[in-house]
């Protein structure tokens, strides 16, 4: 078999950063998660400014790892329509609670992983079946 198919780091730390920055913290009674792109939000400008940085981390991870010039102005789109929304008072901040521009970006960065290994991830995985198959004869 050939070696094992693991996520990249930097797709993993694209995943840590979006989790942080989106789904953190679950707001007790309600059940709704956020991260600190809505909590440093509140804070007006600065806020949102601060967190697109952190947006444009999770795009940059995206450029290290290859993946094409248009899923990455996909998801640059998505961060810079975060950080416009985040202008408007109470309306930017009700946005950050359901459009989570860093978990869209990240889901765009795993599809985009998958789709490039999925034979190989097919074949590490059946081969995995196969072995454990084995032991259970």
């Amino acid at each position: 078999m050939k070696q094992e198919i693991k996520a990249p780091q930097e797709l993993l730390a694209a995943q840590r950063l979006a989790n942080v920055a989106d789904t953190a913290i679950r707001i007790p009674g309600i059940g709704i998660n956020v991260g600190l792109d809505f909590l440093i939000g509140l804070i007006p400008g600065i806020g949102d400014a601060v967190m697109t940085l952190v947006a444009l981390r999770i795009v940059y991870l995206g450029r290290k790892l290859g993946m094409p010039k248009a899923l990455q102005r996909k998801m640059v789109r998505n961060s810079l329509l975060d950080f416009a929304f985040g202008f408007i008072p109470v309306v930017g901040d009700i946005v950050d609670l359901f459009y989570k521009a860093n978990k869209r970006n990240v889901r765009i960065m795993e599809r985009w992983w998958l789709a490039q290994h999925q034979v190989d991830l097919k074949q590490q995985t059946q081969a995995k079946l196969d072995a454990w198959q084995e032991t259970q004869q």
